[in-house]
């Protein structure tokens, strides 16, 4: 399901061509911090998605909000140790 949920946030990702140093910016709607510049296309996707993994992390590990992508809703349960 995390899968499905990482890819289906990238579809929604835009991307652009910064003027000033003719690299490549992406980000997510929707998803605040998440973002990647690069030389290249390709890369700034590669970055994106790294940042988009990181940031879900995060949120996972501090129990805070994750959107719901395309009816996909990432529910994490405690585990009892």
């Amino acid at each position: 399901m995390l899968l499905k949920y990482i890819s289906s946030a990238m579809k929604k990702a835009k991307y652009e061509i910064l003027k000033e140093d003719n690299t490549y910016y992406g980000e997510i709607p929707g998803f605040k911090g998440v973002y990647a510049n690069s030389s290249s296309l390709e890369k700034c996707k590669e970055e994106l998605e790294e940042v988009l993994e990181e940031w879900l992390f995060y949120r996972i590990s501090r129990n805070l909000p994750i959107p719901i992508v395309d009816g996909i809703e990432l529910k994490i349960k405690k585990i009892a140790v």
